[in-house]
């Protein structure tokens, strides 16, 4: 069933009451089943069993993956035999929804395992006791539930960002429930035609796997221009282009992504990326201002990681200032949402369409102030951070959870390390010399800021489908407990057993190591921070600013996406080219000109949704597949 949704000119013409009406009467399911308890009981036992891959997964690459496609595909294909075996009935579409909820949460629970705490302990030297770690991350993730619902109203109902990823899960739950029309079965097969390819895409990009079967001849590369590099070296002002990230990968997960994002964004993130990786990070390491690391070669080598520690405080910059531009440059919607705490407002709120669906603001105003206090006494009892620097940290949180939301509407990537480098810098000013509260406070800022961006892309599906938002956020609190209740002690076994510097010594850790270096960076002083990284902040801080002026001066019709260019100079060149190439394909099959009933307009335009999210559900489960083969049978010595 093609799904409801409002066109372009709706969106930028329409008043937010006249979108959640039209919402209201074509999309809500009213009282259809959602958060029962075996939606609850699925989702918490699927998250919290993907939230052990996400852990693997970090503890390599500093990276968490979506789990909420993968648990969709897998719950539905569960109820679904069960269903045929007579043993029970199926899942309805808002049931799967509410379990997506939960398991994405689980699954993005283990972030400050592999980020903030980890750093933290390898800092001190020594375990932080489980039950803390549990009580602080369960916190945390409430304080974000809480910080996100007020901007539910902006991001979803009203401006309609696409939430990528989440807009995915959608497309996959309706292309598998919906049976009755050709339209819709014509998607659903585009869509496991799309997730086969991919899958077996990442199959024949594992060498490890291909080389135990001896069919290594059939790998697939994992970039595309090693044959080069057989005959020469490419470079950028002496700098190996390899280093500097720039180089086409076979990703094709993160292309599908792209085609979610549409080719705006796409050509924003691959600008930012090119000004940063070809031009700004090569004049930066021909100056010493990025001195990388020596290797055992002798030879001193750079990389994303060493290239971000400078590239960040310019791409936060720029993304922190337009995201606050554009808050403030619509004053309404923040009055709107406070607007049910005086009798006036009660009285108007009356009139609001979803007043019984949408959480009410009075459980934000009362509950901000009583999560945030306990997270400040937290702070100060089980890390040492004093009373006034955790209280300050609190409104520190909505300003970078606006900048983390606004990355993750459009991409799907939420910049929480990123943010939380520049709560690291607030606080080195504040309270130079200090690392733990340098790291936590930061831990605060970016995990809130995870938690909130995760939520409303939970909630996304929803919205297309017609879903209480409630429930999925009473279903989000429940997956936040069953991550951290199955994650956490599996981390202690697992990786902190030998104690925290053999953990750092055994695993790459590269999101901790992060943290680590630049609160070591930062708490020496703020001297210690290149020149050019504060200038580089200014002028990003200015970049910011004029950009998201000249999208609300015309209306949203500016080319560029402010905040999707600061990204592009914070996540690696190979993803964004990937991210942008996906949204070129498709902005190509249906530029205008192109024949209505053309063969490629309609499997490629028609179909966009389910091509990407089959692309993006293939590759996810086959991915997570591989890392479990890879690290249980592969392993050396099995």
């Amino acid at each position: 069933m093609a799904l409801k949704q409002l066109d372009p000119e709706q969106i930028r013409t329409w008043t937010l009451e006249q979108k959640d009406r039209w919402w209201l009467e074509n999309v809500w399911r009213g009282d259809m089943p959602q958060l029962t308890l075996r939606a609850a009981l699925t989702g918490m036992g699927l998250g919290g069993a993907l939230s052990l891959t996400n852990l693997y997964v970090g503890a390599k690459t500093g990276w968490t993956l979506g789990v909420g496609i993968t648990s969709v595909i897998l719950a539905f294909a569960l109820y679904k035999g069960l269903a045929r075996a007579g043993l029970g009935r199926e899942f309805t579409i808002l049931e799967n929804n509410a379990m997506q909820s939960i398991a994405t949460a689980a699954g993005y629970m283990t972030a400050p395992l592999i980020s903030s705490l980890a750093a933290y302990m390898g800092v001190t030297g020594h375990p932080i006791p489980m039950g803390v770690t549990l009580a602080w991350m369960i916190s945390l993730a409430v304080l974000g539930v809480l910080f996100a619902f007020p901007l539910k109203r902006r991001f979803i109902n009203d401006e309609q960002h696409p939430f990528p990823e989440g807009r995915a899960a959608g497309i996959v739950m309706d292309a598998l429930h919906h049976r009755d029309a050709r339209e819709g079965l014509f998607k659903a097969r585009v869509l496991v035609i799309a997730g086969l390819a991919s899958a077996l895409v990442k199959v024949l990009q594992s060498p490890a796997l291909l080389e135990k079967v001896r069919l290594g001849v059939l790998a697939i590369p994992e970039y595309l221009d090693g044959w080069v590099y057989k005959f020469t070296t490419l470079t950028v002002r002496g700098v190996d282009l390899r280093e500097l990230t720039v180089r086409p990968d076979t990703d094709l997960v993160m292309m599908a992504t792209g085609g979610l994002m549409g080719i705006r964004v796409g050509v924003s993130l691959l600008l930012g990326a090119a000004v940063n990786y070809l031009v700004l990070a090569p004049w930066a390491i021909a100056a010493g201002e990025i001195p990388g690391v020596v290797g055992a070669d002798g030879l001193r080598h750079y990389g994303f990681r060493e290239i971000t520690k400078w590239a960040l405080w310019g791409g936060v910059a720029l993304m922190t200032t337009a995201s606050l531009f554009a808050f403030f440059a619509r004053p309404r919607i923040i009055l709107d949402a406070f607007r049910g705490l005086t009798p006036r407002g009660r009285a108007r709120l009356a009139e609001d369409p979803l007043r019984d669906i949408e959480l009410p603001m009075t459980l934000f105003v009362a509950g901000i102030p009583v999560v945030g206090t306990l997270v400040v006494l937290q702070a100060h009892w089980y890390f040492g951070v004093a009373w006034w620097l955790g209280a300050l940290a609190i409104p520190l949180v909505f300003a970078f959870t606006l900048i983390a939301v606004n990355s993750t509407a459009l991409t799907s990537i939420t910049p929480s390390g990123a943010v939380g480098k520049l709560t690291q810098l607030t606080f080195g000013v504040l309270d130079p010399g200090n690392i733990k509260t340098n790291l936590m406070t930061a831990g605060i800022t970016g995990e809130v800021a995870l938690n909130a961006s995760n939520l409303l892309m939970d909630i996304k599906p929803g919205y297309m489908l017609g879903a209480k938002p409630r429930q999925q956020a009473i279903g989000h609190v429940l997956g936040v407990c069953a991550g951290a209740l199955v994650a956490v002690p599996v981390f202690y076994l697992a990786f902190l057993s030998p104690g925290p510097q053999a953990m750092f010594e055994r695993h790459p850790m590269p999101a901790a190591s992060v943290w680590k270096a630049v609160a070591e960076l930062l708490t020496q002083g703020l001297a210690h921070l290149p020149v050019s990284a504060r200038w580089a902040a200014l002028y990003g801080a200015l970049l910011g600013l004029a950009l998201e002026a000249l999208r609300v001066a015309t209306r949203g019709r500016f080319w560029l996406s402010a905040v999707a260019v600061g990204l592009g100079t914070i996540i690696p060149f190979n993803t964004c080219l990937a991210m942008f190439l996906g949204s070129f394909l498709f902005w190509l099959a249906g530029r205008p000109g192109r024949r209505p009933n053309s063969a490629t307009r309609r499997v490629l335009v028609d179909n966009q949704e389910p091509i990407c999210g089959g692309v993006i559900a293939g590759g996810a489960l086959m991915g997570i597949t591989l890392i479990l083969v890879e690290n249980f049978l592969l392993a050396p010595g099995r």
